[in-house]
């Protein structure tokens, strides 16, 4: 059976055959056993029966009937049904020479040496999870028993058994998560735009020594993300499955993998000491082993005179550890972001608490909060004072990805030396309609250069927090 290819050019892994010489091939790799799922070679490739797979790489035309294909798949290697999968976008385009600089590397699945910064910008300290995405039926979450809308933790079997009943879907692999998703949008807008220095950006987590490890940070890598943690030998990556049915409700299944483990070790507690904002991603708090370790980084962090911001994450996620996340919060945050839901929630409230009154009483334990409200705007607290930001202009598309979009723009405007409240959260809110504008998590190069060159160039250095204004017309007391 042919499917379809939909994007242009495909992503996957990066796959090399030890003594086989292979140019302009493509691969599918099967999930579930760890093995190839279907060699699609063109005319001038060559493979060995015995070759052993080195790494990951996947590169198609657009439009090819991969089913076309499977023919040329030769040397007595046996055949397999073919699974046509589309992966990553095309703002990550992987090409030969890419492959090259993959395949001459010293770990299996790693990415080329990037130089190391003497200081980083940012550090971010977060879940490394790959997003399996697709469309599927209502009866295709009804064969697998699950509850439409819903979020469930899996094991490694049971993520098989939904990787493998997706065969014969197109879907869609990315390196997801809430915080690369604001990482990457803040790399693109500090990526050197009229003649700034770029902005070094950087993110620690765990993935496993499996190729889903290497594609992950392969993507971070492309999109001038350092991932600074190696991967766990041995180790599984974290997935999320997000399968989404006609009705757009999304179900999501997440697999920790070697994710819920945070190796808070010498080096990079020295790596934090280098840098001038650590970002903490909420989800965390999900995961029981690694509080403590989440509240002795943001400690010492704080101690050393580095920012420390914190992301609420999801509302249940708040439900869940608000008594620990207050701790934290109260004891080592500069900065929290956050939607009003997440806000009350912290706050111990209901929605009787307007996001100007959460914003500014957050403000008061934590110096600057960012409070966002969907299509009514956001809220920006600093020392109990709130500032009302107006949202961006734009056609929604997809809210999925705003609230990321909008603290890449906090974080970006005060990085650059934005000196005051309302000109951050305005860039901060149009950041947020770009994403909201498309479709997709990411904010595009393009699109980041664009709003860039139109902003004013500051001072390049942060003013401090203590040393913010708020405009005056635009702000009230909690």
């Amino acid at each position: 059976m042919a499917h379809a290819v939909s994007l242009e050019p495909l992503l996957l892994l990066q796959v090399g055959a030890a003594g086989g010489s292979v140019t302009g091939w493509s691969t599918i790799y099967n999930l579930r056993s760890g093995r190839l799922n279907s060699l699609l070679f063109s005319s001038s490739a060559s493979l060995r029966r015995n070759d052993r797979v080195q790494g990951v790489f996947l590169s198609a035309n657009f439009g090819v009937r991969v089913g076309r294909r499977a023919s040329s798949v030769g040397h007595g290697l046996s055949r397999v049904p073919v699974r046509c999968c589309s992966y990553g976008d095309t703002e990550d385009k992987l090409n030969l020479e890419d492959f090259n600089d993959l395949e001459r590397s010293n770990q299996p699945y790693g990415v080329p040496e990037m130089k190391v910064p003497d200081r980083w910008d940012v550090i971010g300290l977060g879940q490394a999870m790959v997003d399996c995405s697709g469309v599927v039926s209502d009866e295709f979450l009804d064969r697998l028993g699950l509850v439409k809308g819903t979020r469930k933790v899996v094991n490694h079997e049971e993520r098989g058994a939904c990787i493998s009943a997706l065969d014969g879907c197109s879907y869609k692999l990315n390196a997801g998560g809430s915080l690369s998703n604001t990482l990457v949008a803040l790399a693109r807008l500090g990526a050197g735009h009229n003649s700034e220095p770029s902005l070094n950006v950087a993110m620690t987590g765990s993935v496993g020594s499996d190729p889903l490890g290497g594609f992950y940070r392969t993507k971070l890598k492309r999109a001038k993300v350092h991932f600074l943690s190696n991967p766990i030998p041995g180790g599984t990556t974290g997935t999320v499955i997000v399968l989404t049915t006609p009705d757009a409700q999304r179900t999501m299944l997440s697999y920790q993998g070697m994710s819920s483990i945070i190796d808070y070790n010498e080096a990079l507690e020295q790596q934090i000491a280098n840098s001038k904002v650590l970002v903490v991603e909420g989800y965390l708090w999900e995961l029981p082993e690694t509080v403590e370790t989440i509240a002795r980084a943001c400690r010492n962090t704080r101690e050393k005179g580095i920012l420390v911001a914190l992301t609420a994450s999801d509302l249940s996620c708040v439900n869940r550890h608000r008594e620990k996340m207050w701790d934290v919060m109260s004891e080592s945050a500069d900065m929290i972001f956050c939607n009003v839901d997440e806000a009350r929630a912290l706050l111990g409230s209901d929605i009787s608490l307007t996001p100007s009154m959460a914003a500014g009483l957050l403000s008061k334990c934590c110096p600057l909060v960012s409070v966002t409200d969907g299509a009514r705007g956001s809220y920006i607290g600093l020392k109990g004072e709130v500032t009302y930001i107006q949202p961006a202009p734009c056609v929604p598309l997809d809210t999925c990805g705003a609230g990321d979009a909008y603290a890449a723009g906090v974080l970006y405007g005060f990085l650059r030396g934005v000196p005051h409240i309302k000109g951050i959260g305005n860039l901060a809110a149009r950041v947020a309609a770009m994403v909201v504008g498309q479709h997709g998590t990411r904010l595009k190069k393009e699109d980041a250069k664009e709003l860039v060159s139109s902003i004013p160039t500051f001072t390049r250095t942060p003013v401090g927090l203590m040393n913010l204004t708020a405009n005056e017309e635009q702000s009230v007391s909690a």
